[in-house]
């Protein structure tokens, strides 16, 4: 019996040593979908005789399909927006984009409501209480892909047609989503920022909004990916959540700093709340970078300073970035994509967005493609730096 039990303390100790190295196979947060890393930087582009090889066949339409919908084509439609949270500059813009879409179209109402905090509990509840009283459509961007959709089957189900944007639910639970930019792109653009201010030998942490995220959960899994491709020798110490919540991301920055000391060269914020809430910390510490990129440094003390990239909006990073503190904010407009999700669902609901679609019309921003089976894709990602984000105001 003491050899039986000698030996099942053996592999307990022995568990609890190996499990910190297993934790490094797999950043905290990503998810176990394929990712399809983009090439590095400076990599020779593709022959012209390689860009004319065959294009893979698109995959086939994966989205719902509402039950019964009422023909509403060309007729005035409600709908209902319920983001991740209100009252926050990301989401304000979407929603303004939203109130433009249906200003032009004429025909469509929108109301954006929603839970205060980041909580999938709270979000359901709010699309439970809008189909009760009836709506046409609903429009959401998902705190948990997997917790949200029961619900919004639950809209299918009762013929309310179901758009996603930012941050998706599981594909068969909305009929399409409107992708912001690519993951992979999204991906490439933080890392290849981060790794122009702190080198590619440098140390960091990411600040996430939660380890169930959807998007953040496939921005760290590409990233994951295509860091071990373009920088292999870049250290990932720790990703901590921040519940969309700026107060908790300045907190858990300042623990970074206090647990990692010299050895944090960056932080990657990565949600609207998350970044300014990092940068925040980073700048109360009085480890910025200066504003010294003409001479081609990130910092004189290159032991002490601390690089922050991430994305929110521009309103938000603009004091970040005026000081210096803030030299990359990766991001696209959110007012265009809450202004796609409402032309995308006013073509799903009049007939001509189709499962057999390559393409849909949104107004001011053009045809949009079709990509992923069931993803509308609204463009590549931005990085607003000292010289253009001035030139934005949301």
């Amino acid at each position: 019996m003491k050899k039986v039990l000698l030996f099942a303390l053996l592999v307990l100790v022995v568990a609890a040593f190996a499990a910190p190295t297993l934790a490094q196979d797999r950043w905290v947060g990503a998810d176990e979908l394929p990712t399809n890393p983009l090439d590095c930087p400076g990599a020779e582009a593709a022959a012209e005789g390689e860009a004319a090889e065959e294009v893979a066949e698109a995959p086939a339409y994966n989205g719902g399909v509402p039950v019964d919908a009422p023909d509403l084509a060309g007729q005035d439609i409600v709908l209902v927006d319920v983001p991740k949270l209100i009252g926050i500059g990301y989401f304000n813009a979407t929603s303004l984009g939203m109130q433009q879409a249906a200003e032009e179209l004429g025909n469509v109402t929108v109301t954006t409501d929603g839970p205060t905090e980041g909580d999938v509990v709270q979000q359901v509840e709010f699309i439970q209480n809008y189909l009760a009283q009836g709506v046409n459509g609903v429009l959401f961007a998902a705190n948990d892909p997997v917790a949200i959709s029961p619900v919004l089957r639950d809209a299918l189900s009762q013929g309310v047609h179901v758009v996603g944007y930012d941050a998706n639910s599981e594909p068969d639970a909305r009929e399409w989503f409107v992708n912001q930019a690519e993951f992979n792109g999204i991906a490439k653009a933080m890392l290849d920022s981060l790794v122009a201010e702190i080198g590619t030998e440098g140390h960091f942490a990411i600040v996430t909004s939660s380890f169930t995220a959807p998007n953040q959960s496939r921005w760290i899994s590409e990233m994951y990916d295509y860091a071990q491709i373009c920088y292999p020798d870049l250290v990932w110490l720790e990703t901590v959540e921040s519940q969309e919540d700026q107060n908790l991301s300045f907190q858990q920055t300042q623990a970074l700093i206090n647990s990692y000391g010299p050895e944090l060269d960056g932080v990657l914020g990565l949600s609207s709340v998350a970044f300014p809430g990092a940068a925040d910390a980073v700048q109360q510490a009085g480890l910025c970078s200066p504003d010294d990129a003409a001479e081609g440094v990130g910092a004189p003390d290159a032991d002490s300073a601390i690089a922050v990239v991430g994305l929110s909006t521009p309103n938000q990073m603009k004091p970040f970035v005026e000081n210096g503190c803030v030299e990359s904010v990766v991001l696209w407009n959110p007012i265009d994509l809450g202004y796609a999700a409402v032309y995308v669902m006013r073509a799903v609901v009049d007939g001509t967005l189709t499962p057999e679609s390559t393409s849909v019309s949104a107004g001011r921003l053009g045809d949009l493609q079709v990509v992923n089976g069931s993803e509308i894709l609204l463009g590549l990602p931005f990085v607003f730096t000292e010289e253009t984000i001035f030139d934005f105001d949301f």
